[in-house]
């Protein structure tokens, strides 16, 4: 649910960020603004910043903390149902929000136009029935002065996130639908503080270290769990899975293990001191952790029967953590040298050349984990903020270039994983003395925050590194158009051209133009009545020996053209249709399903 902040005289949007720990440029993407320099007062605005779980300390009273935290001193009541005269204990838990949980409706407001202000879309798609069902509106119909609660709307791609939580019992593993925003709990006291769930490529099995240290799979699709060794306490529980998802490779009783589980059979290698066991993306080389003759922790790669040991690094400096090789291969990250201070380097695999990360201005940084593109990384970086710790949610690129803060949490710290395509990443806030109560994701572009989870209890978390698609696909033939490909199954045949669903619709046709592609591409995404928005994107392929583009519409498209997208191909040898010829197919997709439609087009022999 969305919480709400009405302007007063003297307010800057600089200072209402400022105010609530939020990102100016997060603010900026809440609310859509066009102009921040128009700030109306009594304008009311989202405000996505995090729950501050609050342990009552003495001489503490709601006046104080209404005034500490920026809210009145009613909203600290009505979400904690204190009742006057708000005397409180000390060591009482208080959940202090960010504002009002609700909007109030203006004249001319909509449900409509509610929804696209504050971003109730999944897949672009504007939900006004997620503010209906929220507020139990028996019709869309609203009128003014109406308090309604704004929800954040699921995000709508295929694919999970793994977490765990102390929730009923726990901790254990749980998983968040991010297409549904469902959860489930997978394990039943299972888990333990230190559990973290570990995807296999795929994404087909999760393993975790769990209760008493004993490693856990779970069989994603069948949901079974089998235990298959158990660690020393304190111990190295780093777990890495290999490129064919089926070997898991961690450290046990001064060994190198390599688990199969499919024949469930394990390979012991002879590598004293080693932890962080990684697989290189062959499949048939590890690289660790292990100390050298002079007892300083270095990096090394080796063969599968531990032969051919190979030193990377030459540090000479502290220990090295959290050591990560990128999904490519060619670079691996590290921290050093401890907590208290925590520097994160990356090395060149095949020269050993060193990149540092600056970091936060604390040199607190925290679990770096590397995006499937192999050149960037996430990771959390600790600031403080007047008397308080927290954190900035931060990207930069593999050379230490480019980082940017793109969020910021209340934690002193927080885990962080990349969604499946590289344009998201998910994070804890909403962090009191034990834990994190929420899960946030941040659209890399857009600046976009959206809430996933609320009031839990969570330690750990990593999105499903492939994006799980819950359809099968259905294929389409044209003999007319020469083409073949593959759509969600379910959409329904309207007529020869055109298929819909409720998600989606395709559309094909063929189209004549000149030789030249860009040519081309530009007279169908710059037409007169601007059927892809004002300010369209035109995508090249990348592929040389595919002459194609893809046409992306800008957010000023209108709202009946159902979010279209296009595909322009140019066919190998040009078609005749009814005695006229065209040398290019064209595919209309909304833009959900626009890339995932055109990487399966074939043209018929």
């Amino acid at each position: 649910m969305q919480y709400f902040y009405t302007v007063r005289t003297g307010d800057s949007l600089s200072k209402i960020a400022e105010q609530h720990n939020v990102l100016l440029a997060n603010l900026i993407a809440a609310n859509r603004i066009q102009n921040p320099d128009q700030l109306a007062v009594g304008e009311q605005l989202s405000i996505p910043a995090s729950m501050h779980n609050y342990i009552v300390q003495s001489g503490d009273s709601v006046y104080q903390l209404a005034g500490k935290f920026g809210v009145s001193i009613a909203t600290i009541a009505e979400e904690n149902q204190l009742q006057s005269p708000y005397l409180l204990k000390v060591g009482q838990r208080l959940r202090i929000p960010p504002g009002v949980p609700y909007y109030t409706v203006q004249e001319g407001d909509t449900l409509e136009v509610i929804a696209r202000r504050f971003n109730v879309r999944t897949k672009g798609i504007t939900k006004t029935s997620l503010i209906q069902e929220l507020n139990q509106l028996p019709t869309t119909a609203i009128t003014t002065g109406m308090r309604l609660k704004i929800p954040y709307a699921p995000i709508g791609e295929s694919g999970f996130i793994a977490y765990t939580s102390r929730l009923e019992g726990g901790p254990d593993i749980w998983l968040y639908d991010v297409e549904s925003g469902v959860n489930k709990r997978l394990t039943t006291e299972l888990g333990a503080t230190h559990s973290k769930p570990i995807w296999s490529m795929d994404s087909s099995k999760i393993a975790f270290v769990g209760k008493n240290q004993i490693i856990y799979i779970i069989y994603h699709e069948s949901g079974l769990i089998g235990a298959i060794d158990q660690l020393a306490e304190g111990g190295d529980f780093t777990l890495n899975w290999s490129p064919d998802n089926e070997t898991l490779a961690y450290t046990a009783r001064g060994k190198i293990i390599l688990y199969n589980t499919r024949t469930h059979e394990s390979e012991q290698l002879d590598q004293a001191g080693v932890s962080n066991v990684n697989w290189f993306p062959n499949g048939k080389e590890l690289l660790f952790q292990a100390v050298d003759n002079e007892g300083v922790s270095q990096l090394y790669r080796s063969s599968l029967t531990g032969t051919d040991r190979e030193q990377i690094t030459n540090n000479t400096e502290g220990p090295m953590h959290e050591v990560q090789l990128s999904k490519d291969g060619k670079y691996v990250l590290y921290t050093t040298p401890g907590v208290s201070i925590s520097l994160i380097y990356v090395v060149e695999v095949a020269s050993g050349k060193t990149f540092e990360v600056k970091g936060g201005p604390e040199a607190k940084n925290y679990f770096p984990t590397w995006a499937s593109d192999s050149k960037q990384i996430a990771y959390s970086s600790t600031e403080l903020k007047g008397q308080q710790y927290r954190s900035q949610i931060r990207t930069v690129h593999f050379d230490g270039k480019n980082d940017q803060i793109q969020a910021l949490s209340n934690c002193f710290s927080t885990p962080v994983t990349w969604s499946p395509k590289n344009e998201r990443i998910a994070y804890l806030s909403g962090c009191g003395e034990e834990y994190a109560s929420e899960m946030w994701a941040v659209d890399i572009e857009k600046r976009f925050l959206v809430k996933l989870i609320d009031d839990n209890q969570i330690d750990a978390l990593q999105w499903s590194p492939s994006a799980i698609a819950d359809f099968t696909t259905a294929e389409f033939t044209s003999d007319v158009y020469e083409v073949n490909f593959q759509y969600p199954l379910g959409w329904q045949k309207v007529n020869e051209e055109r298929y819909e669903g409720d998600d989606g619709f395709f559309q094909v046709s063929a189209i004549s133009g000149s030789d030249n592609l860009e040519e081309v591409c530009q007279i169908e995404a710059n037409q007169e009545l601007q059927p892809y928005g004002s300010k369209p994107t035109i995508l090249k392929s990348e592929n040389p020996e595919v002459e194609s583009c893809l046409i992306m519409p800008s957010d000023d498209q209108p709202a009946e053209m159902k979010n279209q997208a296009a595909f322009i191909v140019k066919y190998p040898t040009p078609i005749i249709i009814k005695g006229t010829t065209y040398n290019y197919f064209i595919l209309w997709a909304d833009k959900e399903h626009i890339k995932e439609i055109s990487s399966t087009v074939m043209f018929l022999p």
